[in-house]
């Protein structure tokens, strides 16, 4: 059974194809475009398993435990050429990262 991935609005949707493995949604797809960290957090859990940001604060806002898994990629950047080199280990942590966990990468 594949993970089911939501890909935060900040993340370049060029990055999607690195993600071959799962079932990957963007934000802009499930029509949540513009919702509130917090509150995507809560509208994510029924449907994902882990969600895929590079927005540093994105889980820090959120009171209470994560109802899904959330992977931070800290590099700066939105700049796909500048994420592209981290995927793999952005892969791997997708991979691992359970409901409640925030591991935070390339920082």
């Amino acid at each position: 059974m594949p993970l089911h991935v939501l890909l935060d609005e900040c993340v370049p949707k060029q990055l999607r194809q690195e993600l071959g493995d799962f079932e990957v949604r963007t934000v802009q797809e499930m029509g949540w475009a513009g919702v509130k960290n917090g509150a995507l957090i809560q509208l994510a859990g029924p449907d994902f398993d882990c969600v895929f940001t590079v927005d540093r604060w994105f889980a820090s806002t959120y009171a209470g435990t994560l109802p899904v898994g959330v992977v931070i990629l800290q590099v700066g950047s939105t700049d796909p050429v500048k994420l592209r080199p981290h995927m793999a280990a952005v892969v791997e942590a997708l991979r691992t990262t359970k409901g409640g966990e925030v591991p935070r990468l390339g920082a």
